[in-house]
């Protein structure tokens, strides 16, 4: 299990990443990760998610990115001193590779940031990295 945390203006982004075998084809070169994303407002004034913007590089430096609104369907809305919490999944061809991005903020007052999610490890537990 892996996992990273970054906070700016406030927003704690925790991640943790596993592998998930039950999902996964290796010998078709195919692997799944679960990361589960816990986000926290220790800001002192509301904040919305409303988009997230993903890099993905797997072990031979490909990278794919992903863009899109909210996270699994949603755009929560965190009052100071609340969190949410929401699980997703990553297919890579190769045993390893990694995540990071960004998630397009907005506070009360109609500012916008963006979020740092700081990087952290997609591997499968016997991979050589």
């Amino acid at each position: 299990m892996f996992t990273s945390e970054a906070v700016t203006q406030g927003v704690r982004v925790h991640v943790q990443s596993q592998y998930d075998p039950s999902r996964s084809r290796p010998h078709q070169n195919q692997w799944f990760f679960l990361y589960t994303v816990r986000i926290s407002n220790e800001g002192s004034e509301t904040v919305q998610l409303l988009s997230r913007h993903w890099i993905i590089t797997d072990a031979t430096g490909h990278v794919e990115e992903v863009r899109g609104p909210g996270v699994v369907g949603e755009q929560p809305v965190l009052g100071p001193g609340q969190s949410c919490e929401y699980t997703s999944g990553c297919p890579l061809s190769t045993p390893f590779g990694s995540m990071h991005g960004t998630y397009q903020m907005a506070n009360t007052r109609g500012g916008h940031f963006e979020a740092t999610i700081a990087s952290f490890t997609l591997s499968e537990p016997h991979a050589l990295q």
